[in-house]
């Protein structure tokens, strides 16, 4: 075989290198990843290897494509539509200030910003877990105009995590009240306790409760909450240390289940 060309592409945010005939048709794949080359036909190895020796950075191995998974079996048949996983952290509040933007003078900022920003800082945080086995969904649409800010899913287990706003502000957590600065108490514990166990019914799966705070001042904890992880933004990556929970094939099915739209539209 003669004329093979290597193309760079991207599939779900991870470098692939095509091997194509002159006609634009695939033999091979090379995932640097993994370090390896997955052939689409037979006898053609070696004009592979050959084709793609000026891009190995490494030792590789050569077989044929590994068989798909049941979680990646959902996901290649997931609708786009009902795919939730391109959600960016805050898209309610993104659209919502997409389409009412809301007076350009106000005499107070918007609340919806600074939740925005919560969400924000918190997803870009999660999002760094990506590294460590830990997939994150955001802006979870729940029946009844809810949603979960965010749903983190890694060897740790599964969380639901609840950003929220509280820049230069002290925070008293007297369960299930949670108080800002001089602002009246609201029972928010009781809230984030009620999506993990929505969260729990919907993926058949034990969902733990976690309060972000992002920027706060000062944090007082009266009493160990029941059930509930209180972290700042800054300690959200301790979330990558914790193990044991989850094997890497229970992640990636939970994180199939997870993302798709019509698990969330049972409950």
């Amino acid at each position: 075989m003669s004329g093979l060309r290597v193309v760079p592409a991207f599939r779900h945010g991870r470098e692939r290198l095509y091997v194509c005939r002159e006609d634009g048709t695939s033999v091979a794949w090379y995932d640097r990843e993994t370090g390896r080359v997955n052939l689409l036909g037979e006898d053609v190895g070696d004009e592979v290897l050959a084709a793609l020796y000026p891009f190995l950075t490494g030792p590789v191995t050569v077989g044929p494509p590994p068989v798909p998974t049941p979680a990646e079996l959902a996901r290649l048949t997931l609708h786009p539509d009902d795919d939730l996983a391109p959600n960016r952290p805050g898209e309610a509040l993104l659209v919502a200030l997409d389409r009412d933007p809301g007076p350009a003078h106000r005499l107070r900022p918007d609340p919806r910003r600074r939740a925005l920003t919560a969400e924000q800082t918190v997803g870009e945080a999660l999002d760094g877990l990506e590294g460590a086995g830990w997939h994150t969904l955001h802006s979870l649409p729940l029946p009844g105009g809810d949603r979960i800010h965010h749903l983190v899913i890694g060897p740790g287990g599964l969380f639901t995590v609840h950003a929220l706003y509280a820049r230069r502000t002290r925070v008293l957590v007297a369960d299930p009240m949670v108080t800002l600065g001089r602002r009246e108490a609201e029972p928010l514990l009781r809230r984030l306790r009620a999506d993990a166990d929505r969260a729990a019914y919907a993926l058949t799966a034990e969902v733990r409760p976690l309060l972000a705070l992002v920027g706060p001042a000062e944090v007082t904890v009266t009493a160990e909450p029941r059930g509930v992880r209180i972290l700042t933004d800054g300690e959200l990556a301790d979330l990558g240390r914790l193990g044991g929970v989850l094997k890497p094939a229970d992640v990636e099915a939970l994180h199939g289940m997870a993302r798709d739209r019509h698990t969330w539209g049972r409950l």
